[in-house]
């Protein structure tokens, strides 16, 4: 059973670091590259926004405009996990945070669609 599972959220002051952590289970990293996306408050109507992908075979990261710099992709092989270190965060990085399996990276910052969600991480960035 594919199963995807997403910790590390919480409150933090504009400028402090979070690093969020997807926990797959049911596959391997090796297979299925990983991303990441979230959802900001009041705009559910737009879904969820890309972040960053990594790709599966060789672990290639991607990021959006808004977050590069800033935010860096990571992941562990052996614990079938991939990480999301945010630096300098601002108040507009608010949101629900999500992983998600993708086949490749280019699946998964081209807008394709996953099978394979987890369940989400809140993060706050508020004084």
């Amino acid at each position: 059973q594919v199963q995807l599972v997403e910790s590390g959220g919480g409150l933090v002051q504009p400028g402090g670091s979070l690093r969020l952590s997807c926990a797959a289970s049911g596959f391997t990293l090796d297979y299925y590259a990983i991303g990441w996306f979230r959802q900001a408050p009041g705009k559910e109507r737009e879904g969820v926004s890309w972040v960053s992908c990594i790709g599966n075979s060789d672990g290639s990261p991607y990021y959006a405009d808004s977050v590069k710099g800033r935010f860096t992709i990571s992941k562990d092989n052996a614990k079938n996990t991939v990480y999301l270190q945010m630096n300098s965060l601002k108040a507009e990085d608010t949101a629900v945070y999500y992983c998600a399996a993708y086949p490749s990276a280019y699946v998964c910052y081209s807008g394709g669609q996953s099978d394979y969600w987890g369940q989400g991480t809140q993060v706050t960035v508020s004084s």
